[in-house]
């Protein structure tokens, strides 16, 4: 006998369920494995990168199954699948968002929190793209091709946050930082093709999981371990130290964000017992942590458990090359005789170029061709003689950090953070000279997670590379060993020395292979010593930039365009 329609319903809206909320909690999973590849409040730990190889097997297998393919809103729920993975990864990989909206920018518990969802809800559609596409193909080419197109949509879509919303923070390639077998890759293709590598990983993993041939998940399933596992040993691998030529001496001033640094009235002296400007109290001591060419250091990064050792085969006669100030809440004003007079009696004395974070003013074009007075986040060069030779004026400003975008729309963001600058662009990037005869580049904070950015000043002929950061702002957050990271790949990318100049910490050395030499504990003030060299040759990437993800992109654009062929075939 026939069962009744009464009978039947109940799994029908089961299995209705399950097809809408299975692929929605194993994107969730993708979203906390991804998280955990990369550093959580600290350095990346060993076992982190293995979850790279894995991350994306749940979402995959989420929006390939058989079971949702065959849903009759299949596109619509992948790219919620996709849209809500990517919106909590980037509440979890960006959570600092809100402690520094909040404990920095005076931004109220709810409004700070409400920052961070916005921030997430925007770029989570990357995500939900990726689920509509991934799906898309799966619908007109089959399981197979969406696999196969997986690591292509992958690199496209961080080419995208790149250049489109410009937050690539965090790409996949990262977690692999430490590997220097993947990380050759690098000096090609960018991070991109490191991020292509293991999202093709993730895609033969899933294959053998879904394609029903027995045989065919088997051999993708030994494929993709072996693949991964013989990669992953690059984590393991030590090469010799790359060779040193000249010493560096990165100042870390340690000033705090969220107090008063004008430098303003006097301080007592117990050692004079007489009342001393505190303008020339501080400058004293930044002067005095500047000169010295000896300073004990991490060998590597630290918080790792490594020890502070002293520097070997140094003395105070040992020639300084180059000297940093970072980019800090400092009162230094490219105006100002005080600091102006401080550079070149430092550069003077040592016999070093220096560069130091400061506010400088000048110039801009403003609306109808008028011209127009300016503040610039600076970096400004002085020469060992004391001269001023140059000025880099950071280019690729903070949004509503550092400038306001779109003005009309957003009238009321001055009142968002009591610490909204509102500065000019810098147009143009510069190889400076050292002391030494050779050539260096210096770049702001965050400018160094953008790859195709960075690169231009090598093109310059930059031998060595310098960021200075202000990191204060990110606190004892994953922040600022996730920008760590992106900052060593730029120095593998365009196999660079570079060195990383921070207000509170990470300061360090760099080297050509993205491996940190020498680093200074973070929260002190302190100034590091570092050994580094110069390199000529130009890499791949560093000639033609973001080649690769671009071919990613076209290929992603021709499986579109044959798709919707097929379809318009089909039709008739």
């Amino acid at each position: 006998m026939a069962e009744s329609p009464q009978l039947l319903s109940p799994p029908v809206a089961e299995n209705t369920r399950a097809a809408f909320c299975i692929p929605i909690l194993l994107g969730l999973l993708t979203s906390g494995l991804l998280d955990f590849c990369f550093p959580v409040a600290g350095p990346l730990k060993s076992w982190q990168p293995f979850l790279a190889w894995i991350a994306l097997v749940p979402l995959l297998a989420g929006l390939l199954n058989e079971r949702s393919a065959a849903h009759p809103r299949y596109l619509r729920r992948a790219a919620l699948t996709g849209y809500l993975c990517g919106v909590l990864w980037y509440v979890l990989n960006c959570y600092w968002i809100d402690r520094t909206m909040h404990l920095y920018g005076g931004v109220s518990p709810l409004g700070s929190a409400g920052i961070l969802i916005l921030f997430s809800a925007v770029l989570g559609l990357y995500f939900g793209v990726f689920g509509l596409l991934t799906a898309f193909f799966r619908r007109r080419f089959g399981l197979a091709s969406a696999l196969i197109l997986a690591p292509f949509l992958w690199s496209a879509l961080e080419l995208a946050a790149a250049r489109i919303t410009s937050v690539p923070w965090d790409q996949l390639g990262y977690s692999q930082i430490d590997n220097l077998w993947l990380t050759r890759l690098a000096p090609w293709t960018g991070v991109y093709g490191i991020s292509f590598v293991l999202v093709a990983a993730n895609a033969l993993l899933t294959a053998a999981l879904l394609i029903p041939a027995r045989r065919t998940r088997m051999v993708s399933a030994v494929i993709a371990l072996v693949f991964a596992l013989i990669l992953q040993c690059g984590s393991f691998v030590h090469i010799p130290p790359a060779p040193t030529s000249a010493t560096a001496v990165l100042l870390q001033d340690n000033l705090s964000v969220d107090r008063d640094n004008s430098w303003v009235g006097q301080v007592y002296d117990q050692q004079t017992h007489a009342w001393v400007p505190l303008w020339n109290r501080n400058i004293d001591r930044f002067l005095a942590a500047s000169e010295q060419p000896c300073t004990p250091y991490y060998p590597g990064l630290p918080q790792t458990g490594l020890h502070l050792v002293q520097p070997a085969g140094c003395s105070s006669q040992t020639p300084i090359s180059l000297i940093a100030w970072p980019e800090a809440p400092s009162p230094f004003r490219g105006w100002d005789p005080r600091f102006t007079s401080a550079m070149a009696a430092l550069t003077q004395l040592t016999g070093a170029t220096a560069v130091s974070g400061n506010i400088a003013a000048g110039v801009v074009t403003g609306s109808a061709g008028v011209p127009a007075y300016a503040e610039f986040n600076s970096a400004t060069v002085f020469a060992p003689n004391g001269e001023q030779i140059g000025r880099y004026d950071k280019i690729h400003l903070v949004p509503f950090g550092e400038f306001v975008p779109y003005r009309r729309l957003f009238f009321f963001a001055h009142h968002l953070t009591q610490q909204l600058g509102d500065f000019g662009r810098g147009t143009q990037r510069f190889a400076f000279p050292t002391a030494d005869g050779h050539s260096f580049s210096v770049f702001i904070c965050y400018e160094s997670v953008f790859a195709d950015e960075v690169r231009q000043f090598v093109r310059n002929d930059a031998q060595v590379l310098v960021n200075i950061s202000d990191d204060g702002w990110y606190g004892n957050t994953s922040a600022p060993w996730q920008h760590l990271d992106m900052t060593r790949m730029r120095a593998v990318e365009n196999r660079r020395w570079l060195l990383l100049d921070t207000n509170n910490g990470v300061t360090a050395a760099i080297d050509p292979r993205g491996r940190v030499t020498q680093s200074a504990p973070r929260h002190i003030f302190t100034s590091l010593a570092v050994k580094y060299g110069y390199r000529t040759d130009v890499t791949f990437y560093t000639r033609y930039g973001d080649l690769f993800a671009y071919l990613c992109s076209a290929i992603v654009i021709l499986a579109f365009g044959l798709s919707l062929r097929r379809r318009a075939s089909s039709d008739h």
